[in-house]
């Protein structure tokens, strides 16, 4: 019986220890091919414990030259910019002046479903790990997915990671997505 007792206290402490955050906020297919165009999406699978996700606030990457928002029906959508230094040539020879900051969506999302939010990206020619910082606002409280890890090893053990993007060179190999 000892055996049985001290089993039982252990499981008990072990469900008592804090845990890693078991949900985050990341995109959906997480390559990418450097200097290319993504069409992705950013996941949020749970609200802010039994709170409902209100807003999700995305920081672009400034070496992003161009970033769109796919709207969501019941949700408005901000998109927050500034001017560049110095104009670039876009796609179809278009003039490019301005560089976004920042995405709001900004609607309800309840506790216990989840969605996606749509992204258009030109993304930059140098290959290695991309990280968007996201904001996610609750009825009550928010999660900070903005922590930038020392490695894209190293995602996984950071409180509140900051979802990513590994950009291959143009010709490597990018998994595909199950």
């Amino acid at each position: 019986m000892p055996c049985r007792r001290l089993s039982g206290m252990f499981v008990l402490a072990c469900l008592a220890a804090p845990l890693p955050a078991a949900g985050h906020v990341v995109f959906s297919q997480g390559e990418a091919t450097a200097g290319g165009y993504y069409v992705g999406f950013l996941r949020v699978t749970h609200g802010c414990g039994d709170a409902a996700t209100v807003s999700v606030q995305v920081t672009v990457p400034e070496s992003v030259v161009s970033a769109r928002p796919q709207p969501k029906p019941g949700w408005t959508v901000r998109i927050d910019k500034v001017a560049l230094a110095k104009p670039i040539a876009g796609e179809g020879g278009a003039r490019i002046a301005t560089r976004v900051t920042t995405i709001t969506w900004t609607g309800t999302l309840p506790a216990d479903q989840f969605d996606e939010f749509g992204l258009s990206l030109k993304l930059p020619a140098q290959s290695g790990p991309l990280y968007f910082p996201t904001v996610q606002r609750c009825t009550t409280g928010e999660n900070d997915w903005t922590t930038i890890p020392p490695s894209p090893e190293h995602w996984h053990h950071v409180d509140r990671p900051a979802p990513m993007l590994i950009l291959r060179a143009e010709g490597a190999e990018i998994p595909m997505a199950h």
